[in-house]
Formats: structure tokens, C-alpha cells, sequence
């Protein structure tokens, strides 16, 4: 989609996460790519940071869920909600974007409603999984909702409301593109070490719920696979928090912080243990056979598990329609029912292969319209809408 070359349009993004923050810069680098022109406002973290955002304050500040978690938080979260209104408001931007969080940044596009400014939500709030009546709140909310998984624009269809399948950024992510040996050598790890990737999440207010429960788990597997080296990967920012976490770990775990060792690690890994989310796709990517687990407040499992209207909560196993990975949660996130789900991964190579085969036929699905990468479909959807209104 061309803009006209005499145009610069400002397009206000805001990214509430670590994952928001990656498909926030990838988001910025294909509108760029279009419109060289185009400059860029609102919140991100490190990746938006490099592709020239400043941020109106850190992403840092968004990054908390859970219904208990976000208690403390809640005046600072409203703080901050009014500054991003009022930063909307004085630098009128040609459109404004918001991906994913959608407790803020819903919010956020219902503030900013009465602006007249164009709007886009990217990565659809999923309540087809739970509370789907809160799907009624949506309409004028945005001008597109672009999804990242196929089935999302029936459901919103069937509501009446237009959403547009984009593919899922993950099929970019360059998960499958990392070196085993670069990784062993790197670390200097012995050949033939069972590389373990543990992933307790991207935020500051989850990771200590996990880290207890794998330091634990270890204690109990290297019993069984003493040449096990567990891997951490996580944001720098988060990165000092793990290293505090773990220092009395049986195991020592190896730290990873830049994407290229984490993709390395991928490579070399035999199992892993993750939180839900897009981090099964990554290692679905990567053919990392895994099991995944959770634990959250107890106040907030009782209301979520009377809210989820879906039977599963791994991305993996609801794409696929059935249970390809093992779903360790709550009170099955202990340190015994971990450890001989790690054993299986690693020793039972049926199973793992299995895994692979449905991991392939899931990502199949989640490839987008025509050749087109994730991160293109979306700037294209969000310069065509410029393109159609008014001011562009």
C-alpha cells in the first residue's frame, strides 16, 4: 500500500510487554519499509527503542497480570493511562495502534474514542477462551482488529464485528534458525549435555511464581538425568531477577538474554518446561518437545477456572484441537509430576516425536494470507486504513 510521498504520517504504538515490544518493532520496520517517512510515538520497550521509538515511559510499568497481581498496581496503571491519553491528545497522531494488553489498551481506545483519530488494535483480546460476553464492550473501540490466529475473525464475525486474519508473528521470530554447536561451544557445555529450556514467563511479577517450583524439580531430575543443564532464557531486564532466584539452585542454570543464544539454546535443547503462551510456538518452532505449566494466585485460579470457556490453555494444543503437550498447572505444578514429564520428553523419543509432527501442522495453520509475512500484512492493513481516511 502506497502513501502519498508528500505525507509523514505519526502513528501513536503502544506495546504493554516483552512480546508486544517484538511485534511492535517488527509492526514499525514494515510500515517503514512503505513509508520511509513514517514517524512513531507512544510506549515500548527495547526493541521499539531500536527501531527510533521513545517512549513515553518505560514498558516496564505495564507488564503485570493476574487478578490478584494487579491490585498493587492499579493507581500507577491509571496514572499512566492518562498520561498516554494526554500524550494522544496533544500530538494528534494519524492513527493509533495498540498490540495486545488488552486490561490498558482497551482502555486506552476507549479514552481516546471522542479524538477522531483512526484506530487499531493488533492481536485480538481472546475471549472466545473466557468471558466472551465482554465481547458486547467492543464495538467502536477500533477501526480494524487484525488477528493473529485463523479462527479469530469468525468468532468476532459472528458478533458483528470485522477482524482481519494476519498470520502469527512467531512464523518470523527465527526460532528454527539457531545453531546447536555455536550453543555448546559458546557455554562450553559438554557434548551430549541435555539441554533443558525452562520459560517462566517475560514479567518481572511472574517469573518468581515458577522459578521455586523448576530449582526444586532439578534437585529431583538430576537423580535421573545428572548430565541435565537447564537454560533460563529471559529479557535482561528480567535477567537479574532469575540470577537472584536460582543462586542456590541444585543445578546452576545457563542465563540467556540475547535472542540469537536463545534460539541457540533452542537448537540444542531436548525439552522443555514453559509457561502458556506464545513461548509453545516458539518452541513448537524450534521442535523443542515440551511440557507446560503455570501457577498464579490461588484467588485468581478459582475465578479463572469458572471464565475459561476453552479446553485448553496451551496455544499448541488449542490450535491443534487435542492435547499434543502435557498442561501441568496449578496443583500439578510440583516439583515430582515436572520432573517425570522432563524424563518422558527426553527419554520416550516416540512421544517427542509425535510432538513434532503435530507442532508442524499447527504452524502450518497460522501462515497468513498469501505469501505475505505477518509483520507486512499488518502495516499493510494499517497504511491502507490511513490511506481511507480524511487526513491521509
Amino acid at each position: 500500500m502506497d502513501v502519498a510521498a508528500n505525507t509523514s504520517p505519526l502513528i501513536w504504538i503502544l506495546a504493554g510487554e516483552a512480546s508486544g515490544d517484538v511485534l511492535g518493532a517488527r509492526l514499525m520496520q514494515a510500515i517503514r519499509a512503505r513509508v520511509p517517512g513514517a514517524r512513531f510515538a507512544g510506549v515500548g520497550g527495547q526493541r521499539m527503542t531500536e527501531q527510533g521509538l521513545h517512549s513515553l515511559f518505560p514498558l516496564r510499568d505495564l507488564a503485570v497480570m493476574g487478578l490478584v497481581e494487579i491490585l498493587p498496581r492499579l493507581r500507577q496503571l491509571s496514572r499512566r493511562l492518562d498520561e498516554a491519553v494526554a500524550d494522544i491528545t496533544a500530538i494528534r497522531p494519524d492513527l493509533v495502534v495498540t498490540i495486545d494488553s488488552p486490561g490498558f489498551a482497551l482502555r486506552l481506545l476507549r479514552r481516546i474514542a471522542g479524538l477522531g483519530i483512526a484506530r487499531v488494535h493488533y492481536v485480538a483480546p481472546q475471549v472466545w477462551a473466557w468471558r466472551q460476553k465482554r465481547v458486547r464492550e467492543f464495538p467502536g473501540l477500533w477501526d480494524e482488529l487484525l488477528c493473529l490466529l485463523p479462527f479469530e475473525p469468525a468468532f468476532f464475525s459472528k458478533h458483528g464485528l470485522a477482524a482481519r486474519f494476519v498470520g502469527h508473528p512467531v512464523l518470523q521470530s527465527g526460532a528454527d534458525q539457531g545453531d546447536a554447536a555455536r550453543f555448546y561451544r559458546t557455554h562450553n557445555l559438554p557434548q551430549g549435555a541435555r539441554v533443558l529450556i525452562l520459560m517462566p514467563g517475560s514479567r518481572r511479577s511472574e517469573v518468581p511464581r515458577l522459578l521455586p517450583v523448576f530449582g526444586s524439580m532439578l534437585a529431583q531430575l538430576r537423580m535421573l538425568l545428572p548430565d541435565v543443564v537447564p537454560v533460563v532464557p529471559v529479557s535482561a531486564v528480567v535477567a537479574p531477577v532469575v540470577e537472584q532466584a536460582t543462586a542456590r539452585w541444585p543445578v546452576r542454570p545457563v542465563i540467556v538474554t540475547s535472542l540469537q543464544d536463545k534460539h541457540d539454546a533452542f537448537a540444542a535443547a531436548g525439552a522443555a518446561l514453559t509457561k502458556s503462551g506464545t513461548s509453545t510456538l516458539e518452541l513448537a518452532l524450534a521442535g523443542v518437545p515440551m511440557a507446560v505449566t503455570y501457577r498464579v494466585n490461588p484467588i485468581t485460579a478459582f475465578f479463572a477456572r469458572r471464565l475459561i470457556r476453552v479446553p485448553h490453555v496451551a496455544m499448541v494444543n488449542l490450535l491443534a484441537g487435542r492435547e499434543v503437550v502435557p498442561e501441568l498447572l496449578q496443583e500439578n505444578c510440583r516439583a515430582d509430576v515436572l520432573a517425570r514429564a522432563v524424563c518422558r520428553l527426553f527419554e520416550d523419543k516416540a512421544y517427542a516425536a509425535g510432538q513434532k509432527q503435530a507442532f508442524a501442522e499447527v504452524l502450518h495453520g497460522l501462515e497468513g494470507p498469501g505469501d505475505t509475512q505477518p509483520a507486512d500484512a499488518a502495516a499493510e492493513a494499517i497504511l491502507a486504513l490511513l490511506a481511507r481516511r480524511p487526513s491521509a
